[in-house]
């Protein structure tokens, strides 16, 4: 006995989450409970960081204190001092072969060019950086702790999305195993966006730009827009509901900017490559280039508790923070951590999707809307045919219309040109028609007839017959349509439902083209002409005007990380422009780079100063270094005349 896709997610989950979602609204504001829910667990999460009690800054499994200069001293007993940075080149022994090895380095070897990568990548690079096992005293605050929890939580993302191709894109749907899999994916994905949200407004307040570490935060804000796209693609690649709306209302921004007929949102064989090949190339280099940023350059030092006041006192604060710390350091065990990490993360993840599964609303055929709405179905056949429908008169990169093209200053669309070519009438109802033609007689006759007529008088045809069909009746489920002036329509029609109705116009949108089936460019753009198709995703809380493309079908939390970008479909003047997405495109696209120009941009690379959440997260650090040290030759002085209990011993 199998078991359908709602079957499957009761059985695997102990709270039911695809039932209708609820939503809030006020003013042009409306967000799914479920959304709301994820930010709010976010808040709290982020305010737990700032609040509660980090553990104390010594090391209390083997008593060691932390010292000013980073020496661990055990029971009173000399030790030599470790350097905590790990700074500075190496000797030449450092490379010399050890007991029964070879050599890795010689003289001569020093001259060539991969000697001088070597000492290149040792210079910015010592082991000590990038293992490191100590590390700075003002590393205290949970607020540090997201930056691992968000590799953690994209290893789990990674591993569980190698699960779900064990048996291929869309076993999930019918197998409870495989459904299972696509839960773990989702709430991995959920955490690891949620994580680096958190990680993201961590160092926005604890300006962590300064002392020359823009690259890093670059690196950072680009990581967190390629997993924006990664996570998009994602959702388009889930072949269900959820999938097959986004990615109709999608492709409208998308070929706005003249990119739809190279990034085609409706090729969901196309978005599942991007998906699970060439954006995670992309986000893994991102990633690992900042994360050795990090090493290189370091956590940023805290903020001082006042604010500098004048050019000189910013100028040596500016120069503090670029230099390396010579403070006190605290014991670090970086693969602890990152195990520990992983394993949190992990059994965190495991939970949600055991308690809460993941949403998996059929997808739309062409088929169902025929059954269920067959006049409906008729109506946009007629309209298809007529060359009257949203699909015929798009524009680029379909047709060289110009219904949808948005324009402000310069048309991408039309720059780019037709890349994708969809005629309505022949690929949607004459095509499909005439292979069926040659067993049905009477339609290939009324075929002939229809081509052959002037253009004028099929326009004729087809315009009486779409007004009689407002008063079409079904007896037994077949048509019963007013007589009218339309000549061979109401038998192409007619046979254009009973084909829909058994399942082969989805086969042959579907299939006619590719062998593999992935492309459902010409299904989709049939079913988004049609009233059907708004409706289920009316019903489920997707339209643009319901903040849609943050949604998730049921009471799941969806991608409230995009609430910028639907949030100028909200806007009065922007919601009724019929240049909505190109408008959505520029604003959104100003805000990223915005974002991604704070350290360069005066006043709002100073809101962390005049703003002082700084001092909540580096609370600790401030009270027990009595302002802490910030430059090479105040660090020891102030943090030995704030700890002389540990200056004496």
């Amino acid at each position: 006995m199998g078991f359908s896709p709602y079957q499957a997610t009761s059985l695997a989950a102990a709270v039911n989450l695809n039932g209708p979602g609820r939503y809030l609204h006020w003013s042009i504001f409306s967000v799914s409970l479920a959304n709301l829910v994820l930010v709010a667990v976010m808040v709290v999460i982020f305010g737990a960081a700032l609040l509660v009690r980090f553990p104390d800054d010594h090391d209390r499994a083997n008593g060691h204190a932390v010292h000013g200069d980073g020496a661990r001293t055990p029971s009173g007993t000399a030790h030599r001092r470790e350097k905590a940075t790990g700074e500075g080149d190496p000797p030449a022994h450092v490379l010399a072969p050890e007991a029964g090895g070879e050599a890795t380095a010689s003289p001569e070897g020093d001259r060539t060019w991969t000697g001088a990568i070597r000492r290149a990548g040792l210079r910015l690079l010592p082991p000590g950086k990038l293992l490191p096992d100590r590390q700075p005293a003002y590393v205290a605050s949970w607020i540090y702790v997201f930056g691992v929890a968000t590799l953690a939580a994209f290893g789990v993302a990674i591993v569980s999305g190698f699960l779900i191709a064990l048996g291929g894109p869309d076993w999930w749907h019918t197998n409870p195993v495989g459904h299972f899999f696509n839960s773990l994916h989702l709430w991995s994905v959920e955490m690891f966006m949620a994580f680096m949200v958190i990680h993201l407004w961590g160092k926005f307040w604890m300006a962590a730009w300064r002392g020359r570490r823009a690259l890093t935060w670059l690196t950072g804000g680009l990581a967190f827009m390629a997993s924006v796209v990664e996570c998009f693609t994602g959702y388009l690649s889930q072949q269900n509901f959820d999938s097959q709306w986004i990615s109709t209302n999608g492709k409208d921004a998308i070929n706005a900017t003249g990119l739809g007929g190279f990034f085609n949102l409706l090729n969901f064989g196309q978005m599942l490559l991007w998906h699970i090949v060439l954006l995670p190339i992309v986000l893994v280099a991102i990633v690992g280039a900042h994360v050795l940023l990090v090493r290189i350059r370091g956590v940023s030092h805290p903020l001082p508790q006042k604010r500098p006041r004048g050019r000189a006192a910013r100028r040596a604060a500016r120069a503090a923070d670029a230099a390396d710390w010579t403070g006190p350091t605290r014991v670090y065990d970086i693969a602890k951590e990152a195990v520990t990490a992983t394993v949190v993360a992990t059994a965190l993840v495991v939970v949600l999707a055991a308690v809460l599964s993941s949403p998996d609303v059929p997808s739309v055929s062409i088929g169902t809307w025929a059954r269920l709405a067959p006049a409906d179905f008729m109506a946009t056949a007629t309209s298809e045919l007529a060359g009257t429908s949203k699909t015929a008169t798009y524009g680029p990169p379909y047709n060289n219309a110009s219904g949808s093209t948005q324009r402000i200053g310069i048309s991408w669309e039309k720059l780019a040109g037709v890349h994708v070519p969809v005629n309505p009438a022949q690929d949607f109802v004459l095509g499909p028609l005439e292979k069926i033609a040659p067993t049905t007689p009477v339609l290939a006759s009324a075929l002939r007839r229809y081509r052959a007529a002037p253009a004028s008088t099929r326009s004729a045809w087809d315009a009486a017959y779409s007004k009689a069909l407002d008063h079409v009746k079904f007896q037994g489920g077949s048509p019963v349509v007013p007589p009218a002036a339309d000549g061979p329509v109401p038998t192409l029609i007619s046979a254009e439902l009973s084909l829909a109705r058994g399942g082969a116009l989805d086969t042959d949108l579907l299939a006619n083209r590719s062998f593999y089936g992935t492309d459902f460019t010409k299904p989709l753009l049939f079913l988004e002409d049609g009233e059907y198709f708004a409706q289920q995703a009316q019903a489920q809380h997707l339209e643009g005007n319901q903040w849609g493309v943050m949604n998730e079908t049921g009471s799941y939390p969806g991608q409230p990380w995009l609430w910028l970008y639907t949030l100028w479909y909200q806007v009065p003047g922007f919601d009724n422009s019929a240049n909505v997405d190109l408008i959505a495109i520029y604003l959104t696209g100003a805000a990223t780079i915005l974002l991604l120009a704070v350290p360069f941009i005066p006043g709002l690379r100073d809101i962390p100063e005049v703003v002082p959440l700084h001092r909540v997260i580096w609370r600790n650090w401030h009270r027990r270094a009595g302002g802490g040290p910030r430059t090479r030759d105040s660090g020891l002085a102030a943090t030995h005349e704030a700890r002389p209990s540990e200056v004496r011993r």
